[in-house]
């Protein structure tokens, strides 16, 4: 299988992610993607070939296979990978979408086109949300399939055409617990970086909001403050403008009167 497609997605997102993001993207390419590749490919290889039951029973040893290994260890990671990867697409393809809006419109629509605002951190949290997810949905069905997470040596099955209770073994189990406990803790730090990228940018958004309101609502008191200390002075020139031609008559009949007394 080729991982060049999904490599090359995670080094685009890597563009538009937060430094979190760029720890969950090396998190996912090195101790997941590279491990897988390197190494656990090879230890599941020949898992069905290497299942032996102590029968020759036509049919038997396949049923027994089936029946505790219903799904390949090796095949459910790979596929964890390829659904965990995906919600990630939505971020570049959203960005994509920017930049040829951008280029029909022929005009500069968004400051960045990758900057993460408005529709395209709606997009990157609904990522988040998806991904985190899609890993707690494959923990919880690897626990369910496989009863735990540990690879036993020895089962027994007594499932038909097997005429009864027979051992059947499982190679290398030590070497297939390491790696599965390995990767078991590689998903759960990505669940944790998950989620820590998630408060992390809804919190900055919070406080990006809250202080704009702020802002606005001490501009809108300075400027009602203002309107009233001018509205205050506007009063006062006006009172005296009005109160000058009142007195003008009366000091001018009180010098009359003086100056003429009545008989």
């Amino acid at each position: 299988m080729s991982w060049g497609f999904l490599r090359d997605v995670l080094s685009g997102v890597n563009k538009y992610s937060t430094g979190i993001g760029r720890i969950w993207v090396a998190v996912v390419f090195i101790f997941r993607l590279l491990v897988y590749m390197a190494a656990a490919e090879n230890i599941w290889k020949y898992e069905h070939d290497e299942f032996e039951c102590n029968i020759e029973q036509p049919g038997c040893e396949n049923v027994c296979f089936d029946h505790f290994f219903p799904v390949s260890h090796i095949r459910l990671w790979a596929l964890q990978l390829i659904v965990v990867s995906a919600p990630s697409l939505l971020v570049v393809f959203h960005v994509a979408y920017r930049e040829n809006r951008e280029k029909h419109h022929n005009q500069k629509l968004y400051r960045n086109p990758g900057e993460r605002d408005g529709g395209l951190l709606c997009t990157y949290l609904i990522s988040l949300i998806l991904k985190t997810g899609f890993e707690i949905v494959f923990l919880v069905l690897f626990y369910k399939l496989y009863n735990g997470f540990k690879v036993p040596r020895l089962v027994k099955c007594d499932i038909r055409p097997c005429p009864n209770t027979v051992d059947c073994y499982i190679s290398k189990p030590t070497e297939k617990m390491i790696f599965l406990y390995f990767l078991v803790a590689t998903s759960c730090l990505c669940i944790v970086l998950n989620l820590s990228e998630l408060s992390y940018l809804i919190c900055k958004y919070s406080l990006k909001r809250y202080l704009k309101r702020h802002k606005k609502h001490q501009g809108s008191k300075s400027d009602c403050h203002e309107l009233g200390i001018i509205g205050h002075r506007r009063a006062a020139a006006t009172g005296r403008f009005h109160s000058s031609p009142s007195s003008l008559p009366l000091n001018i009949q009180d010098e009359r009167e003086r100056s003429f007394p009545l008989t």
